[in-house]
């Protein structure tokens, strides 16, 4: 019995690590492309709930044309993700736009740690810190783009 219920876990076992191999980037690249889509809409569209956080963060520029600017850039990134088109270039503005996500640490501390605190996040200090996740996904669907050969 114990030998049959073995088997019968190590075939469910490669099932799913056949399946994970076999959609698990792809669908990575999709769920990273909603996201951004999905981001850069309310942004587009003056629905986001992150717009004070943008304009208070990136000061110097007017609110109105920055927060639609960068909806726009997050549906390019979205759109580019899920086509699969211009990969390195898509790749490299997802880059520019998560490393602009951090400038709020940085520039204003005090919505993103708790009295001072870096150890202590605030719900804003939590949002920009999950964007590490999306560093990780970025490096993953970097991972499939193939060098050219010369």
């Amino acid at each position: 019995m114990m030998k049959q219920l073995e088997r019968h876990w190590e075939r469910l076992d490669h099932v799913m690590i056949d399946f994970m191999t076999a959609h698990g980037t792809r669908l990575l690249r999709v769920a990273l492309a909603v996201t951004f889509i999905w981001f850069g809409a309310l942004k587009v569209v003056g629905r986001s709930p992150v717009a004070d956080l943008v304009a208070q963060t990136v000061y110097w520029l007017p609110p109105a044309f920055f927060v639609r600017f960068l909806g726009w850039w997050e549906l390019v990134i979205g759109v580019g993700l899920l086509s699969g088109v211009a990969l390195r270039l898509i790749l490299l503005l997802f880059w520019l736009q998560i490393a602009g996500t951090f400038l709020v640490l940085v520039l204003r501390p005090e919505l993103a740690f708790q009295s001072g605190n870096p150890l202590l996040l605030t719900v804003t200090g939590e949002f920009v810190i999950k964007n590490l996740v999306l560093i990780a996904a970025g490096l993953v669907i970097g991972s499939t783009v193939h060098r050219r050969r010369d």
